[in-house]
């Protein structure tokens, strides 16, 4: 007991939303925020420095007994490890750490404080934990951003997969959900983009600055003309040397780093390009954005013509004969945009290819490893226009809600019938009904998605008329009466509207008809090896190796293009063209249905992630703001005390 206050609500004779409120509240005001309820802990963020995470007190929570010590997040990860090691009562067995909470609750911190003491349990300092801790911070640059409830705001969801043998680390693996890539050419009011551009403009000298082709930050329509205070950018330039060193340690090569840092670079040029109508049908880049199509063009090694043509224009072959289709002002601004965001993912998808070769096991494969998995995701969302990332989101946290019910109240009541401890039988709200109206074929709403995605007519208010005639008898689906695109699913946390606009064009994600040719061909190797990657199942980018072509700026790759020309364009679009691409609702299915694979084969740890304000302020803790990130999880604590105080007085 911590200042007079109980550390596990499992253990009060009664629990309601009031006791719940006023055990959390007491214990957050002690600075205390960590409780447990049973074995799941809650962590509520203080948005402040707490002295609780030092060295001495890592040496406290390795090896030691749950309840001679206060809640803690050291204490999650030392029960995985000595869980994963069979010295704990459940025997050797892989181990999985579910983070879960909304945006700005802490769920990121969370994982890099698992990931430090997990490594420091491992008791040794090899260059390959170094690595590990490393990775994290390349990828918070690049996944990151300012909205209006997190100032660092990771947009993408990962699975971290550490592999031992024995007691020692071997390897890590990364497995990344839902980069929001519209995030690149869009930010709602009061939000940036993604850090790492804001950190490259800060970080880089006077000679990178021109080697990348880089001007004033605010000049950029993609940051929306906003860079930041000086102190601000102290702080990007800072973090841009972090991630430089963490791309060193973890084995980036040079050229590699500088093609990455261009690519960027192309993107925030690419952003600038504008466009006119002509007397003709034609359009014409605009007077002032001429100097933008040159630059994107020499960071992209691309030629500039070519460039122009993919934005304005798109070429098919209909029996034999080649069909040319000029843009309208808008669709040309639109594949802009898209290229932007498909770039800026591919870079990313690049990058944890990259980690995770780095970071493989370096044994032979019939070695046998243990693991501990650590997934850190989006919590449930519901704003005031949920879109199809809500929805996957959402999708998602149904089916570790699915997950969570398996563990806690079928599988532990199992246990306690087989181990004869007298319990009363707990009812749940099983979601299965809403996962299969998710997932369920041909009439599942990501089946139904795909199948109006296949159609190039269909437009979002054909698929919503479709989910309507099709879903109206669900008691989890609601029609909308709307002119708007809108259906309403009811989740196990509550009904959510959706605004069915834009999910056919974000399910096909489409990549401009001949830009993959074009920069499968570009003389920015990175660049070309992005673009002739393979996409697995699960929407891995899984790149090839690539010749290595040095230039020392923008320049020298015009030059090679006034030498050389254009190559092999139509030999690359023909080989884009044997596969069939994925839709990214199909991708994420597959790759919920492969993690959750991976989980159910694993002893699970919950770490249940509580922002205590709106305002990210310290001190300061908003009952309403508290109790409505516990009301969708309100009912299952009240079943995980009922469970777990009835194991707690049947054991003690």
């Amino acid at each position: 007991m911590e200042g007079g206050v109980l550390e596990d609500l499992a253990t009060l004779s009664e629990l309601d939303e009031k006791s719940l409120l006023e055990s959390l509240s007491q214990r957050f005001k002690q600075d205390h925020i960590y409780t447990y309820i049973g074995d799941i802990l809650v962590a509520i963020n203080p948005f402040k420095y707490l002295p609780i995470y030092e060295k001495q007190v890592s040496e406290n929570y390795k090896c030691h007994e749950k309840r001679s010590l206060p809640p803690h997040i050291f204490a999650v990860a030392d029960r995985a490890y000595q869980s994963m090691l069979g010295r704990l009562a459940t025997g050797p067995r892989n181990q999985c750490i579910v983070i879960s909470g909304e945006s700005g609750a802490g769920k990121t911190e969370s994982t890099k404080l698992l990931l430090r003491q997990i490594m420091e349990l491992c008791r040794a300092n090899s260059q390959l934990e170094q690595q590990i801790l490393q990775q994290a911070r390349k990828l918070d640059a690049l996944s990151e951003e300012n909205t209006v409830m997190n100032d660092n705001s990771s947009r993408f969801g990962k699975y971290i997969q550490l592999r031992f043998h024995g007691s020692s680390v071997k390897g890590a693996k990364i497995n990344e959900y839902l980069l929001e890539k519209s995030r690149v050419v869009h930010q709602d009011e009061g939000e940036r983009n993604f850090h790492v551009f804001y950190c490259m403009l800060a970080g880089i000298t006077a000679e990178d600055q021109e080697m990348y082709g880089l001007l004033d930050p605010t000049q950029y329509r993609y940051l929306n003309g906003r860079y930041g205070s000086d102190e601000m950018v102290q702080h990007w330039s800072k973090k841009y040397s972090e991630v430089c060193n963490a791309m060193d340690m973890v084995g980036f090569e040079e050229q590699e780093k500088v093609d990455m840092m261009t690519i960027l670079a192309g993107i925030l040029s690419l952003g600038n390009i504008t466009f006119e109508p002509t007397d003709t049908e034609a359009l014409k880049v605009s007077d002032q954005s001429v100097g933008w199509l040159k630059a994107s063009a020499g960071q992209f090694g691309v030629q500039e013509d070519e460039l122009f043509r993919s934005l304005t224009c798109t070429m098919s072959v209909t029996r034999g004969e080649a069909i040319k289709r000029l843009h309208s002002q808008q669709q040309a601004e639109d594949a802009r945009d898209s290229i932007a965001k498909v770039v800026y993912g591919r870079v990313f998808g690049w990058i944890v290819s990259k980690i995770n070769e780095l970071l493989a096991p370096k044994l032979d494969s019939d070695v046998e490893l243990s693991e501990i998995g650590i997934l850190d995701i989006f919590g449930f969302e519901n704003f005031a226009v949920n879109r199809f990332e809500q929805l996957c989101i959402n999708l998602a946290n149904e089916q570790l809600q699915f997950f969570f019910n398996h563990h806690i109240f079928l599988l532990e009541q199992s246990e306690y019938r087989e181990e004869g401890i007298e319990w009363q039988n707990i009812t749940f709200t099983d979601n299965k009904p809403i996962l299969d109206l998710f997932l369920t074929k041909p009439i599942g709403i990501l089946s139904l998605l795909d199948e109006q995605s296949a159609f190039p007519q269909a437009t979002d208010r054909d698929f919503v008329d479709k989910l309507n005639n099709k879903l109206k008898s669900s008691p989890h689906f609601e029609v909308a009466r709307s002119r708007n695109p809108l259906f309403t699913v009811v989740h196990y946390a509550g009904k959510v509207q959706y605004n069915g606009a834009g999910f056919l064009e974000k399910n096909r994600d489409t990549i401009p008809a001949n830009i993959r040719g074009l920069f499968i061909n570009s003389v920015t190797p990175l660049l070309s090896v992005l673009f002739a990657a393979t996409i697995s199942r699960t929407g891995t980018l899984m790149p090839r190796k690539a010749k290595v072509c040095q230039y020392n700026n923008i320049r020298s790759m015009l030059l090679y293009f006034a030498v050389n020309g254009s190559v092999m364009l139509h030999a690359a679009d023909d080989n884009f063209n044997s596969t069939r691409k994925q839709s990214v609702g199909a991708q994420f299915k597959h790759s919920l249905k492969v993690l959750m694979e991976k989980m159910f084969a694993a002893s699970p740890h919950f770490v249940r992630c509580i922002k205590p304000n709106t305002s990210k302020l310290p001190d300061q803790l908003d009952s309403k703001v508290v109790m409505d990130q516990m009301e969708q999880y309100y009912q299952v604590v009240l079943q995980c005390h009922l469970l777990r105080s009835t194991e707690y007085c049947s054991k003690v």
